[in-house]
């Protein structure tokens, strides 16, 4: 109600029935028993989820009546698009709203810019710009449109929104198929919520009539809302399904290897074989290997050919990749002490490591093993730089030199050669002693890759600020040790 007394023509999210509701009583109208687990013999690479299918509402009516933490408007790159969505959002918003998108200076396609909901009911406004679609440039199309979302709902994670309401970004100017487009935001939206659930307790896909026959087609494929609708659902699964994070994959830019070049298809079916063994399982036995002892002795015996290393080395690093993307690792996830920020000066992926944010005595170190190449691996096909933060760290966050020899170990190739720095910040006497101790016997090719960050002012020199996720206490701490940060500090020579 407002202040007359009169309905209040705003809507709050946790009014709406959710996702799973109405299927929960169409169960009970019908008496039907769900599937026992026992009896599916093939899940869904989107198996059912309870907990993240409470998460999701899909609601018929217009974003900008969300009562929730922020909503998404999809514009176009100067944010002056004219489409309902925007329009509406902007006659709720008021005139404040556009002088506060002056200032953003536009957007450009596949990013995500905050403002305030002025007065809107909801807090915040993110502002999205989906792609222009073409048939002969579809791939990036969806790489771009992939973009939308995944950039929103990491800003959605970084300022800690509780809920947020999407429209359907891709307008009718934009030409973007509806159905085409709907398997994206499913699906980005459905693998954020398998790795950072806890971040978010509502998602609301607001559309029009005319869009909500393709959303009830499609959200079972991704959501689906018992055993029996999940294995019904798995036929209609498109054949790109995108990697773990939902993003498109393009066969045709995969590098491949082959051990020996001329021979036919059809004389490499084991190598085929080997491609889709994670769905039998990752011991010896079900892959069809040698004997595995003998190999590791043969190994230590230095008789293993370079290209047999190579193929023994990639071989285990699936099995745990593979484990990886089986495994519940929201525990882990929970500690928040890996996450991607924004990008580096030459525009690389920045990665985070908060070494207090890791209780070594208390977890499970193969769990943060199984945690690290889970969210590296999209991560590391492309160039990127670590930032670790040393910060008010104890003997209980201390990682031990055996458990990152084995994480050396373990990860892909990719790994060591795309990571093209690692910055070391608030370092002390002791860990530079042992990151050199490490670096020169234990790994090599990572020293000179090492820079000892000693404050912020520094980092700020290689990383905008306005790129880096910081916790507040690293900011408090070189608030305390250096002063407040600068924006005039010299480029530090070190870096």
């Amino acid at each position: 109600m407002d202040p007359l007394g009169a309905p209040s023509q705003f809507v709050d999210v946790d009014s709406l029935p959710g996702w799973s509701d109405a299927y929960e009583a169409k169960q009970l109208d019908c008496h039907q028993s769900p599937v026992e687990k026992g009896r599916v013999d093939v899940r869904s690479p989107f198996p059912y989820k309870k907990d993240i299918n409470e998460k999701i509402i899909l609601w018929k009516g217009d974003v900008a009546l969300l009562n929730c933490t922020a909503i998404v408007n999809t514009s176009n790159e100067t944010l002056t698009d004219k489409n309902p969505v925007s329009e509406s959002i902007f006659m709720h918003a008021g005139p404040d709203l556009k002088d506060e998108l002056q200032k953003l200076k536009g957007c450009r396609t596949g990013e995500a810019k905050l403002t305030k909901g002025f007065n809107l009911a909801a807090r915040f406004i993110i502002h999205t710009v989906g792609p222009k679609y073409k048939s002969r440039y579809r791939t990036a199309a969806e790489s771009s449109l992939y973009s939308c979302y995944r950039n929103i709902l990491q800003l959605a994670k970084e300022q800690a929104m509780c809920s947020i309401g999407f429209c359907v970004i891709n307008t009718l100017k934009r030409c973007y198929p509806l159905e085409d487009a709907t398997h994206i935001a499913l699906r980005t939206v459905r693998r954020f919520l398998e790795v950072h659930g806890e971040t978010l307790e509502k998602v609301v896909f607001a559309v029009s009539e005319a869009e909500e026959a393709t959303y009830q087609k499609l959200l079972p494929l991704y959501f689906p809302r018992s055993l029996e609708e999940e294995v019904q659902s798995l036929p209609y699964l498109p054949a790109d399904i995108g990697n773990a994070e939902g993003e498109p994959v393009v066969p045709e830019r995969q590098i491949r290897i082959t051990e020996k070049p001329g021979v036919p298809d059809d004389a490499s079916d084991e190598e085929g074989l080997e491609a889709d063994l994670s769905f039998i399982g990752s011991h010896a036995f079900a892959r069809m290997e040698g004997d595995v002892d003998k190999q590791r002795r043969l190994i230590l015996q230095g008789q293993l050919s370079e290209a047999a290393l190579q193929k023994q080395h990639q071989r285990n690093y699936n099995r745990w990749l593979c484990q990886a993307r089986a495994e519940d690792l929201s525990d882990i996830a929970s500690l928040k002490a890996l996450y991607q920020t924004g990008v580096d000066n030459c525009g690389r992926t920045v990665m985070v490591v908060v070494g207090r944010n890791i209780p070594v005595t208390l977890i499970d170190m193969e769990k943060a093993l199984l945690y690290f190449i889970h969210v590296m691996d999209h991560i590391a096909v492309k160039e990127y730089v670590l930032v670790y933060f040393h910060t008010l760290t104890n003997d209980y966050n201390q990682l031990d030199s055996n458990f990152l020899k084995k994480l050396c170990d373990v990860v892909d190739a990719k790994y060591k050669r795309n990571l093209k720095a690692l910055y070391f910040v608030h370092p002390t006497f002791r860990s530079k002693v042992s990151a050199w101790f490490f670096t020169t016997f234990t790994v090599s090719g990572l020293k000179d890759k090492i820079h000892y960050v000693e404050s912020l002012q520094q980092l700020f020199t290689v990383i905008p600020p306005e790129q880096m996720d910081l916790p507040p206490f690293v900011l408090e701490y070189d608030a305390r040790e250096n002063g407040p940060y600068y924006s005039s500090y010299p480029p530090s020579p070190d870096l």
